[in-house]
């Protein structure tokens, strides 16, 4: 059975038992897409006629699979203004209930293997409250982590983050002016692999592909690896020092559009 071209807010004509065959209008309340996996279709019917019916309250979870989405801190800012506008003085708590959702999440995710730190690490960007969205976000993520590439790729995100630390390097954008020295071969392929993988990151997270995201990330490993195999960081040139601590900003940064590594454990 193919695509049934029946989509959610549809006007339809149903025949039920009890109306003698007579057809009632309805509105679909369903996944875009009807398959032959679904075994029932649900539909709401429209009548003018003031009968006792019984309470229809369906269960709507947004999921993958039928597209709803639930932007938590929107939901949350829209409850706050209803009390508003019933004269009712509500604290603003949309941070300590989305913080409370997050941990509900890494409970309920467990059980399928999702790790917990894992949820942090996007949750904790502050720009993701869609759980359909997070969940997906997160799954692409463990896939990754558990690739030689993106284990590589955290092993040298650490390495920059502790450097930055230590160096108490708190520029905010690594981007900066090129370097006025002559660049080593691995420093000028990082900065090429940056200048590439950045943009490609932001861009595939923003169209929600999170495996291209991923992707994107891994072709930074190998020129890591190789910056930090070759480039001394902590130069005597005072130039150069502060060029490539902008550098590992710019790792640090790159990686930070994806997910918080520094909330991944190992």
């Amino acid at each position: 059975m193919g695509i049934v071209e029946i989509a959610r807010g549809n006007v339809v004509l149903m025949v039920v038992p009890s109306d003698l065959g007579r057809p009632l209008p309805g509105i679909v309340v369903q996944a875009d897409e009807l398959t032959a996996d679904l075994s029932t279709l649900l539909i709401c019917p429209v009548s003018s006629d003031l009968q006792g019916r019984l309470l229809l309250r369906p269960v709507i979870e947004p999921a993958p699979e039928n597209g709803l989405r639930l932007p938590l801190r929107e939901a949350f800012t829209a409850a706050t203004g209803r009390f508003a506008s019933q004269g009712i003085a509500v604290a603003d708590a949309s941070e300590a209930l989305a913080a409370f959702f997050a941990d509900r999440l890494k409970v309920q995710q467990r059980e399928a293997g999702v790790r917990h730190d894992l949820i942090d690490a996007v949750f904790s960007l502050g720009d993701e409250d869609d759980l359909v969205r997070l969940l997906a976000r997160v799954r692409a993520l463990q896939a990754f982590i558990a690739s030689a590439d993106g284990g590589d790729l955290l092993t040298g995100y650490k390495r920059a983050a502790n450097i930055l630390r230590k160096e108490n390097w708190n520029a905010v954008d690594g981007a900066a002016a090129a370097p006025s020295y002559a660049l080593e071969p691995q420093e000028a392929a990082l900065i090429a692999a940056l200048d590439a993988a950045g943009p490609k990151a932001r861009s595939a997270v923003e169209n929600e592909d999170f495996e291209d995201a991923m992707a994107a990330l891994a072709s930074l490993r190998a020129p890591v690896d190789a910056f930090f195999d070759h480039v001394t960081v902590n130069d005597a040139d005072p130039l150069k020092r502060e060029a490539r601590l902008t550098l590992l900003a710019r790792i640090r940064d790159a990686v930070h559009g994806v997910a918080d590594f520094s909330r991944i454990e190992g």
